[in-house]
């Protein structure tokens, strides 16, 4: 690891998967695994390709039962180029001695570049060198160069490149009893100018795809077809100390694009018109350039490169290339098909920071969240509520996929899958539609698309909620909360727990900023959305009284993750560790051993503790003030060191929140968490899950945790409000935002100091709140330093 570069020496078959996945390449648009382009897949290697909201349905039979689930489609494999000695086997890694072998992403520029040196015995030494891009300024385009140089013998070489169309989804290994066969009507052809494609289209989903490659070489180039597989071959005659090239350019369309008529049409002409290898380069390179000029965080030593690496992968997932398309988060990037691309609530981590960089694109990802608007009311309609209920894993159309069965591979057993009742999603598309707008101040969104979600989310919640004449409180009963390994109480004959803190604290939030919302309406566009959504005096009276009196338990001075959760049995977590040592997915190990993590006060990750993820202190207090609730600084520690004790981080979002939490009560172990949040994919911690694909939401949420939690950066009430967090490990870095259309606001913290500049060509000054009730207003142009209160 150096400042901008990512590298692995040597070649360990073991590690591949985890390398595929942190080597992948994309732009927003599609994403290439970082396999070696010879290697097929194998239960070493994975190959995958995936675009951005291509998903596909098939039915399945596992478990005695026929499950539906919708994943992301693996597509055509552009990558496959292989070589061997005329009559001999392929080379790669697997099959042939390697002497040398050396994987380097290049972070600035985009590139992947691979070195091996095959050990041929007495006939010499192959060094074979590759570099790679998935085209940052064109999202259509990759390309592949190899260079193909012979030390100590003279003598050809056979090169095939290849289109692949025979894959399958088959990179979990948990859902091998799933159908995995998406692709259908592969057809491949040659165009007039000698470019091979291939053309197929999902089974259900009916999503055409096409792709089309151009082969360079210095020797001629021959093509033919096996189906499914498109193939060109030359023949090269290597001599020694000598270096001959090979280029690979393919384009890649599928149907759901904009402004084309025919993918296979577009493949084809975009792969005819696309400049030679070397002259696309400098294109892809400004793009990536502009992209880091942008957003770079300014952070030294390790933590910076890391930084970097999290960076990179969240602009291959969500580049401006995204505020194009009708796409969400997916929770694993676009990097393999762990949780089958569903996206979640992983938004709540990723928005926040693409919001004080690339506003256009959050934009776009909560145009995805309104445009399934429609079919989240037919959800809350068809369970009997009011309002809008969004999925808990949600792909192409906004139904619920959430899978009805999950494999626990420690016991083989298939289990039912509840976290559909993980209805607190709602809360987490409303904190980020007030974030945005809060961020970007945008406006128009608010007043328009923005208000119309928080109406009908918090219709949602309001309905749900149950008065109680006993408690004098409203209740939300039957849901499950972030935490997950609770689903139900112990022995209970259905699912579902009540009064999960996290979800009525966040619903009563989400309530009254609907309130807040309404209020400042424009009266003809709140007089419109009454019209349009049914909404009265008498409604607004009510969600105003739920938002004062929901219930939040408590047991033994701290706040209970739902009510009953004080009177389940402490787990020996000593005698656990000791028997098992990675007890992180506690409730595989529970339920392998006849027993229910239900039972007992255990947590898979932060779920009260969320809580001070999303709020400040301060706004926290607030929230619980409208309550008629008390939420003292002594109660909330008391309540963080509860729920340490109870916390087995099995999801890598966990370190996040705790780190992110702890940092902001100014906790000395907080960077204890900090650093695992940063190690998640790197260190692989969660025991091989990289491998399936990277963990967005972690990565995105440790840049923001720079961004926001170390400095206390909020954006409310058209300031920036900042309230340091003085880490010793993180002591001096800088973060360049974008804020109500300034471009390029430079924030710098150094020991006990802190420089604000506002570029010069904004329109208006930005005011800046500061500890100690200190406010400063710094003019377009201009730079202050202020002096931080201990």
């Amino acid at each position: 690891m150096t400042g901008w570069t990512w590298q692995y020496e040597g070649y360990d078959p073991a590690d591949e998967r985890l390398r595929e996945s942190l080597c992948t390449l994309g732009n927003g648009y599609f994403a290439t695994r970082g396999v070696l382009a010879e290697c097929a897949a194998d239960t070493v290697h994975y190959p995958g390709t995936y675009a951005a909201g291509v998903y596909n349905r098939l039915v399945s039979s596992v478990g005695g039962r026929q499950v539906e689930n919708e994943d992301v489609v693996n597509l055509p494999n552009w990558l496959p180029l292989r070589f061997r000695r005329p009559g001999g086997i392929w080379l790669t890694p697997d099959t042939t001695p390697v002497l040398d072998h050396a994987v380097t992403l290049h972070l600035s520029s985009g590139l992947m570049e691979r070195r091996t040196r095959f050990g041929l015995g007495a006939d010499g030494v192959l060094l074979v060198r590759q570099l790679r891009f998935v085209h940052m300024a064109d999202p259509h385009l990759a390309g592949l160069r190899t260079e193909f140089t012979a030390e100590g013998f003279s003598r050809p070489l056979e090169v095939e490149a290849a289109l692949d169309g025979g894959v399958t989804n088959a990179g979990v290994p948990r859902y091998a009893d799933l159908d995995g066969r998406h692709l259908t009507h592969v057809v491949t052809g040659t165009s007039q100018q000698d470019a091979v494609w291939l053309r197929c289209r999902t089974r259900t989903s009916d999503v055409r795809i096409a792709c089309a490659a151009r082969l360079t070489s210095p020797a001629s180039v021959t093509v033919r077809h096996d189906l499914p597989r498109a193939v060109q071959t030359t023949r090269l005659d290597l001599t020694d100390g000598r270096t001959l090239t090979v280029d690979k350019v393919v384009a890649l369309h599928t149907s759901r694009d904009p402004a084309i008529s025919d993918p296979l049409h577009a493949a084809v002409d975009r792969v005819h018109r696309a400049a030679p290898f070397d002259e696309l380069l400098a294109p892809h390179l400004t793009a990536w350039h502009q992209l880091w000029r942008r957003a770079e965080p300014d952070v030294p030593d390790e933590v910076g490169r890391i930084l970097r690496l999290h960076l990179f992968h969240v602009l291959q997932t969500l580049s401006p290339h995204t505020a194009d398309l009708d796409v969400g988060v997916p929770a694993r990037g676009l990097h393999g098909e762990a949780y089958r691309g569903h996206v979640f609530w992983d938004e709540l981590f990723v928005l926040p920071y693409l919001n004080l960089h690339f506003p256009e694109v959050s934009r776009a990802l909560l145009h995805y969240r309104y445009r399934r608007l429609e079919r989240a009311r037919t959800a809350a309609h068809d369970a009997g509520r009011r309002g809008a209920m969004y999925p808990w894993q949600s792909g192409s159309d906004g139904r619920e996929e959430t899978q009805q069965l999950h494999l626990n591979p420690r016991s083989g057993r298939w289990l039912p899958d509840h976290s559909h009742l993980q209805h607190h999603v709602g809360s987490a598309i409303a904190y980020n539609v007030w974030q945005y707008c809060e961020a970007a101040g945008d406006e128009e969104f608010l007043h328009t698309k923005g208000a119309e979600m928080l109406l009908r989310i918090s219709r949602f919640w309001a309905d749900s909620a149950s008065f109680d004449e006993q408690l004098g409180r409203f209740r939300i009963k039957g849901v499950v909360g972030p935490d997950e390994y609770h689903e139900a109480y112990p022995d209970a004959s259905g699912p579902g727990l009540d009064d999960n803190a996290y979800t009525n604290v966040t619903a009563a939030w989400v309530l009254a900023r609907t309130l807040e919302v309404l209020r400042h309406l424009p009266e003809p566009r709140r007089r419109e959305l009454a019209e349009r959504t049914g909404l009265d005096e008498a409604e607004l009276d009510h969600w105003d009284h739920v938002s004062r009196t929901l219930h939040v338990p408590f047991h033994d001075g701290v706040i209970s993750q739902f009510e009953g959760y004080g009177d389940l049995a402490e787990l020996d977590w000593r005698g656990y560790r000791r028997r098992y040592g990675d007890i992180r997915r506690l409730d595989r190990i529970l339920e392998a051993e006849g027993d229910t993590v239900n039972r007992y006060q255990a947590s898979k990750q932060a779920d009260v503790l969320m809580l001070g993820y999303l709020f400040s202190p301060s706004e926290l207090q607030g929230v619980f003030r409208r309550l008629g609730l008390s939420l003292d600084e002594r109660t909330w520690r008391r309540t963080v060191d509860h729920y340490l004790r109870r916390t087995s981080h099995g999801s890598t979002l966990s370190g996040l929140v705790h780190g992110w939490v702890l940092a902001r009560a100014r906790r000395r172990d907080a960077w204890k968490f900090c650093k695992e949040a940063l190690q998640s994919d790197i260190a692989d911690i969660q025991g091989g899950t990289t491998g399936e694909g990277i963990h967005l939401g972690a990565m995105a949420g440790t840049l923001d945790l720079v961004q926001r939690g170390l400095t206390g950066l909020e954006t409310r009430g058209g300031a920036l409000w900042l309230d340091p967090v003085p880490l010793p490990e993180l002591s001096s870095y800088g973060i360049t935002v974008r804020y109500h259309g300034h471009w390029g606001v430079r924030l710098r913290l150094e020991s006990g100091s802190l420089e604000i500049t506002v570029p010069s060509a904004g329109r208006h000054p930005i005011e800046v709140h500061l500890p100690g009730h200190r406010a400063v207003r710094v003019d377009p142009g201009e730079t202050a330093r202020l002096a931080l209160l201990e």
